[in-house]
């Protein structure tokens, strides 16, 4: 009898700490984006920018909706620059000097190499050629009813 309360205790605990993860807003977040081919060796970076109004999971603090930022950045490269089925991810921090290091160390890894030689041909996209739209808070909570 004891185990089956303990059992029923435990459940209701991970229940019951698993809705207390709420979304909230911040007031701004920083992100970039990197998009590569398995079929090319072109690698973009976006390079860093304030997104206003981002959304946050609070237990987690996973940014809400991220895939659609990647697509943003996906969706932007196939249709102007005539680049498609590229894998785009995004990295974002609500601090700039911490995704600055991140930038760097994915920067690293496709410009520099042990034998000397650049494997990979890295463009940089700036803020005038591609910027993140806010994702908002009507678009996340369609999302969640899905």
């Amino acid at each position: 009898m004891k185990k089956i309360a303990f059992l029923v205790i435990t459940a209701l605990m991970l229940l019951l700490s698993g809705a207390s993860a709420k979304k909230e807003p911040v007031p701004h977040i920083y992100m970039f984006g990197m998009a590569a081919s398995f079929t090319d060796t072109i690698v973009h970076f976006t390079a860093i920018q304030q997104i206003d109004s981002a959304w946050i999971d609070t237990k987690n603090q996973f940014l809400q909706e991220r895939q659609a930022y990647s697509y943003q950045l996906r969706d932007y490269l196939s249709h102007q620059q005539q680049l498609p089925h590229r894998t785009c991810i995004v990295f974002y921090s609500q601090k700039r000097e911490k995704l600055e290091k991140k930038f760097q160390k994915m920067l690293k890894l496709y410009t520099k190499s042990k034998d000397g030689l650049q494997h990979f041909d890295v463009r940089h996209l700036d803020a005038q050629q591609f910027q993140f739209r806010v994702v908002s808070a009507e678009v996340i909570e369609e999302n969640e009813e899905k």
